[in-house]
């Protein structure tokens, strides 16, 4: 049987340089994530968790190194990774003076999904959100807030998840 791999990483790199020092964020990365499982990475402040997320979802090029998302390389097809992930990041994404509605109405013209309404709706009922949905998200408590911003991240159905600080708020 062959395992298909969703993330696949072998020694990805990935350094800065702060007041004239080298700081290894991310050193010699490997990572082997089938798919259709969840994986968690675990660690103390700083260890490089964010940025090893911001290499996986090409927002961050890496030094060294390769990685698959997908199925795709991440540097020499970064824009069709970009197209298969979705990403919720540390902090909540959405927009407080919209609705929850047209906050998933919103990121779903963006990423120009067809059935915009239908999936919006779909998916405040799934996150237990349908009975505030017409209400602005600034009125959302803070777990209400992430879930809205999960929600988001699912909007165009991706083939891999990434979730950074998935616990905050």
């Amino acid at each position: 049987m062959t395992t298909t791999y969703a993330v696949l990483s072998e020694g990805l790199e990935k350094s800065f340089r702060t007041k004239g020092e080298v700081v290894h964020a991310v050193r010699g990365l490997d990572l082997a994530v089938a798919e259709g499982t969840v994986c968690g990475v675990l660690g103390p402040n700083g260890a490089g968790k964010t940025t090893a997320v911001r290499l996986l979802t090409t927002l961050l090029r890496p030094d060294a190194g390769s990685a698959r998302v997908a199925g795709h390389d991440l540097v020499r097809e970064a824009a069709t990774v970009r197209g298969a992930i979705g990403v919720t990041g540390q902090y909540a994404s959405v927009d407080g003076d919209l609705t929850g509605r047209e906050n998933l109405r919103l990121f779903a013209r963006l990423h120009r999904t067809r059935d915009a309404a239908t999936r919006a709706g779909e998916l405040l009922e799934r996150f237990g959100l349908a009975e505030a949905a017409d209400r602005p998200a600034s009125t959302y408590s803070g777990g209400m807030r992430r879930r809205l911003d999960l929600a988001a991240s699912l909007i165009r159905r991706p083939e891999v998840l990434f979730l950074d600080e998935p616990t905050t708020g």
